[in-house]
């Protein structure tokens, strides 16, 4: 999934949603792979009071891999089934999501 961005840089402290609308929070850092030019995952700093801040208790946030990722713009639209714990076919949550 080719997703262009200006520059990496601008993906720091864009708001994070999942695509059914639920604000989780902001990105605060990525997982590269320098090897081969691509980002792995992206560290989101859960809101409190989110869904995703809810979730995490007191964790200051999650990984998400990148695959998750569903669009890069204004706002970044992550996978609903990521933050509610519903893991896709044939993964585990922990797969999924791991602890920042």
């Amino acid at each position: 999934m080719p997703i262009s961005v200006k520059d990496v840089a601008d993906m720091f402290g864009k708001d994070v949603f999942t695509n059914r609308g639920f604000y989780c929070g902001k990105v605060s850092d990525m997982e590269l792979d320098l090897s081969r030019f691509k980002i792995r995952s992206l560290i989101i700093e859960a809101a409190r009071g989110s869904v995703l801040g809810k979730m995490v208790g007191g964790k200051k946030g999650i990984v998400v891999p990148f695959p998750a990722v569903q669009a890069i713009g204004d706002v970044v639209l992550i996978t609903h089934k990521i933050v509610s714990g519903i893991p896709d076919e044939g993964a585990s949550v922990e797969e999924l999501v791991e602890p920042a």
